[in-house]
């Protein structure tokens, strides 16, 4: 775990480039179709950070780029500040980027070294969508008097633009690890590890 939390100057390069990414996704703004839920595209920046830096450099990129919103930088889509977010029945949207980036940083790692395009969808899809839907339902029975069924259906307007979103993340993902491989380093789960547990 130690080794983990070690950065090297390129490793912060890196998630700093991605962190400005997904302040830059941002600046379109957002369109609230349906239950205050904006539909932002910094989510799929959420998703190309874990697609393509992994669960270290992503997640850095990722609480980077909170840590500046919360600070009061209007950053998120909207020209909104983390405070602002996190004041707002929306909350948990927000806050799902964090588990979000983990959920598919770590996924794809345990797939490298070579970037599946299909199943790089589909982890954008569980971490990039589904991770962050069920943190804004949570977030928003929390904070209205909404029914779970209510919360989970006022999610549906913005599944396709959201598959969209992880489908691209994905492409862009494929692209990079073909032109630039080495960018995660692969994850793998030892029998050793479980024998001395067993043990």
């Amino acid at each position: 775990m130690p080794g983990f939390l070690k950065f090297s100057i390129n490793d912060l390069t890196q998630a700093a480039v991605f962190a400005a990414l997904i302040v830059v996704l941002g600046l379109p703004g957002q369109f609230n179709l349906a239950g205050g839920v904006p539909i932002t595209l910094q989510t799929m920046g959420v998703m190309m950070a874990g697609a393509i830096l992994g669960p270290k450099k992503g997640t850095a990129a990722v609480v980077l780029f909170m840590v500046l919103a919360i600070a009061g930088l209007p950053i998120l889509a909207g020209f909104r500040t983390g405070t602002m977010a996190l004041s707002s029945p929306t909350a948990g949207y927000f806050v799902g980027f964090l588990p979000g980036v983990i959920v598919i940083g770590l996924l794809t790692a345990f797939m490298m070294p070579r970037y599946n395009l299909w199943l790089g969808i589909g982890i954008n899809l569980l971490g990039g969508v589904l991770v962050i839907y069920a943190c804004g339902v949570a977030g928003l029975m929390l904070r209205t008097d909404i029914s779970f069924t209510a919360a989970v259906t006022s999610n549906g307007v913005f599944v396709a633009g959201d598959v969209i979103k992880a489908v691209l993340a994905a492409l862009v993902a494929a692209a990079v690890h073909r032109g630039r491989p080495g960018l995660i380093h692969p994850l793998r789960i030892r029998r050793s590890q479980f024998t001395q547990t067993a043990e």
